[in-house]
Order: C-alpha cells, then sequence, then structure tokens
C-alpha cells in the first residue's frame, strides 16, 4: 500500500494538445471575474459609494495591468537573474521562449499586491473615488478568486512544497529527483517503502503547498473577511481600509506559515538561515530558516498593523464620518 499520493495522470496543464492555452491562465481569468461579480454586487448594496458599470471595468482593467506588470517586475527583480534583464530588458514582457509560447514565466504575487492597489490609486486620484472605500469592496472577495490562481499552480505542477512523509505527500511528475546516495533520501524512501537500488534517483513526495494555500490563503481568510470583518466593520464603525489592512494581515500571516510547508528557490535559499541544517532546503529543519517570501510576508503584515492604526486613530467615539455618495454619469447597466 503506498504511503503517499501520485499527482493524477489525467490532469494536464494544457486545456487542448494542440493550443498553447494552459488551465493556469484559465483560472486566473476565473479569479478576475469571480472578483469582478461580487465587487458589483456590494456596489449595488452600498449606499455610500455609486459606480456605473463602465468605472468598475476600467478601474478593474487598471488594477489588472498593475498587477501583471509589477507582479513580472517584482519576479524578474527579486527571483531571477536580473542581471540577465538588465542586459535584455526586451525579454522581461516577452512571452516566448526559442520560439515557443510560454507566457510569463515568473510573477511574484507581492508584486501584484503592490501593483493592483497602484493601479486602483491612480484611477480613483483620477476619478476622484475615495480610494480606501473602493479597494476595501475589492481586497474583502480578492481571496476567493486567488483560491482559482492557486488551483492553476496545482495543475501546472508548479510551486510545490518540500518533501514530506505525511500521508497526503505527492509526487510531482516535474519536481527534482534525489540521489540516492544521501542518507537522508534513503532514510525517507525507507520509511515510505519506495523500491530502489543504490545509485538511483528518487522523486520524493511532497507538499501540495499549493492547495494549502487555495485552503487557508484564499478560502478561509474570504470567509474571515467576509463573515467577520465585513459585519464587524459595520457594526463597529470602522473606517475605510480596515478591510485592506485586514487582508494584508491576513495574508501575510497565512503565507508566512505555509512557506515552512513551500521550499524556496534553488538559488536563493534562505535569506535568514538562522537554524540548523540551512543547506538543505528539501527538509523543514527550523522554524528560525526564513526565505525570500516569508520576508515579504513580514512586510505585509506590518503594512497591515499600521494602516490599520493610521486609519482608526480619528473618531476615538467610532462615529463613522458621513460620506457622500459619488454619483457617475449613466453607462452600460
Amino acid at each position: 500500500m503506498a504511503l503517499f499520493i501520485n499527482f493524477p495522470s489525467w490532469i494536464k496543464p494544457e486545456i487542448f494538445s494542440f493550443l498553447p492555452i494552459r488551465w493556469y491562465a484559465v483560472m486566473y481569468l476565473v479569479a478576475f471575474f469571480i472578483t469582478f461579480v461580487i465587487f458589483r454586487y456590494q456596489i449595488k448594496r452600498n449606499n455610500e459609494l455609486t459606480l456605473t458599470r463602465d468605472d468598475s471595468e476600467t478601474l478593474f482593467l487598471w488594477t489588472i495591468v498593475g498587477l501583471l506588470f509589477f507582479a513580472r517586475l517584482f519576479s524578474v527583480l527579486f527571483y531571477s537573474d536580473a542581471q540577465y534583464y538588465l542586459t535584455h530588458p526586451h525579454m522581461i514582457f516577452w512571452p516566448f521562449r526559442d520560439g515557443v509560447f510560454v507566457g510569463l514565466p515568473g510573477m511574484s504575487y507581492h508584486g501584484g499586491v503592490i501593483g493592483a492597489l497602484l493601479g486602483a490609486f491612480l484611477y480613483c486620484k483620477r476619478k476622484s473615488l475615495p480610494f480606501l472605500r473602493v479597494v476595501d469592496l475589492i481586497v474583502a472577495v480578492i481571496p476567493l478568486g486567488y483560491t482559482f490562481g492557486r488551483l492553476g499552480n496545482f495543475i501546472n505542477m508548479e510551486l510545490y512544497g518540500r518533501v514530506s512523509t505525511l500521508p497526503w505527500a505527492m509526487v510531482f511528475p516535474t519536481a527534482p529527483s534525489f540521489s540516492s546516495s544521501k542518507l537522508w533520501v534513503r532514510e525517507i524512501a525507507d520509511k515510505l517503502n519506495i523500491a530502489y537500488t543504490p545509485g538511483d534517483m528518487i522523486n520524493l513526495p511532497r507538499h501540495p503547498s499549493q492547495l494549502y494555500e487555495a485552503l487557508f490563503e484564499g478560502i478561509v481568510l474570504f470567509l474571515i473577511l467576509w463573515f467577520i470583518i465585513r459585519p464587524l466593520m459595520v457594526k463597529k464603525h470602522k473606517a475605510p481600509g480596515t478591510m485592506l489592512s485586514s487582508y494584508l494581515v491576513g495574508y501575510g500571516v497565512f503565507r508566512f506559515l505555509i512557506e515552512y510547508c513551500r521550499q524556496p528557490d534553488s538559488d536563493i535559499g534562505y535569506v535568514l538561515a538562522w537554524g540548523e541544517k540551512s543547506s538543505n532546503i528539501a527538509l523543514f529543519e527550523s522554524f528560525l530558516n526564513i526565505s525570500k517570501g516569508q520576508i515579504f510576508c513580514l512586510a505585509m503584515i506590518l503594512g497591515g498593523i499600521i494602516l490599520y492604526i493610521i486609519c482608526n486613530k480619528g473618531d476615538k467615539n467610532g462615529h463613522k464620518q458621513e460620506v457622500k455618495p459619488i454619483k457617475r454619469k449613466t453607462g452600460r447597466k
């Protein structure tokens, strides 16, 4: 009896073998669509903010462009060979490699957050919209859409986790194998009853960290924001920006913890290697070994806390200031 799970062979990254369209891209389109639909639902029920459908679509366009631009830029600057792209800047957003369409290989979530907020800020400033109120409505549902993005990573067989002996650990066909000449590899293979001969390369089971993220950074965080933070903002008269700050802290905490299950990039390793056995990034060895992604998460948490304090330091009595509805010229309904 196998003590682990093999990645389902019927799951393929491509939707059709004869077209360069992947489920990963489709999942992100689904994520954007769901976020937009629920955003519009909130607008229709919100008496303090009125946006036409045209305004909403343009707002999302600016947000998505900012997200994609900075997600790619951060990936290049912090997770890729920045020196190569400094001498080949045209390759940063070029979707072909060796004549093959590969899309944009490498997108940083943390860069995407900055880009999306910047895009929304610029549009709100241009249209004289209350930035924090608008963003609060968007981030309330982003985790639900984000769930599909991580499912896309799973289907793509990327961003898998560290080696694990848990019963739900999974063997990803695209994951690098380990030499059985290493003692720790043999010990795990023996524990999982994986047959091998001396010198074999073994593909060991790993945490399906994409699914962890889809669950906690996606569904669980959405439930917290939608059913706890959202009603609390109304009941306690919390200031605009409270939802955004809650999202930053919530995502930062979940992602920071899940990063212990994710394997850092092999060419980067740990940013802070304070624990023992920090040279083997394939295994979790210590909570004191901190990855670059965790550093960015700590920055998110700190930023969220500071934003919450700034937004809610005004009226100590908790009275919400009256905000006049913002009317727009009639557009498409």
